[in-house]
């Protein structure tokens, strides 16, 4: 089976769109998302929508707890104005949505164990940079293929026992390219490959300029950081 692999969404839901969409256009049917589908962007009520309308298989990330608990004690100021402004602004499907998801979760495909968490296994706000991946995180979530999330930055990394995969994110960035990143799984073949897509970053940034957000969570769009 071929997995679409997505992440950190962000309420970015012009991103997430085009992503869903060329993924379909791949033939694939089934995805996983690695949490954070709140926080920074203002389309979150929107990004819940297309998640639930694709069916999308997902987890929290950090940013959705904090949402749903207005906790921001662990934020930058610019995360915390966002945690704030979608609390108040999240329809009561969209946080029925959030507060039923696990905070990491299990699958089997091809007689793998595919487990998907945000930050580390053994800590949930942790970043697992490539260089951070070790084996040994395999083991603690007891899968062959450990599917990460929270650092924004694709990457694949190959072990005798298995794979760790992050896809990147889809709504914002920080490898220095601005495209929607996401990853496609062959659980037959254990064969991974990334991709990137353009979507239309200007809309996000009116759409910033219009709810009064700092302007800077545009312009990092634009450069991909």
């Amino acid at each position: 089976m071929r997995l679409g692999l997505i992440s950190d969404v962000h309420a970015n839901a012009p991103a997430l769109a085009i992503v869903l969409d060329d993924l379909r256009s791949r033939g694939i049917e089934r995805v996983l998302c690695a949490g954070d589908i709140v926080g920074y962007y203002p389309f979150p009520n929107e990004t819940i929508s297309l998640l639930t309308e694709h069916c999308v298989l997902s987890i929290q990330g950090n940013h959705d707890r904090s949402v749903l608990h207005v906790n921001t004690s662990q934020m930058n100021p610019y995360a915390r104005d966002v945690v704030d402004w979608t609390a108040r602004h999240l329809n009561e499907a969209g946080r029925h949505y959030l507060e039923g998801l696990p905070r990491f979760t299990t699958v089997h495909s091809d007689h793998l164990a595919v487990s998907m968490h945000h930050g580390s296994p053994r800590d949930p706000v942790k970043y697992v940079y490539e260089e951070e991946a070790t084996e040994d995180l395999l083991r603690v979530s007891r899968s062959s293929v450990l599917i990460l999330g929270h650092t924004h930055i694709p990457f694949v990394k190959r072990f005798p026992s298995g794979l760790i995969v992050n896809p990147g994110s889809v709504g914002q960035p920080r490898d220095g390219d601005p495209r929607a990143s996401y990853s496609i799984l062959d659980t037959a073949r254990g064969k991974v490959i990334n991709h990137r897509v353009e979507y239309d970053i200007d809309k996000v940034a009116q759409k910033i300029d219009e709810v009064g957000f700092p302007r800077m969570l545009g312009e990092r769009l634009y450069a991909g950081f």
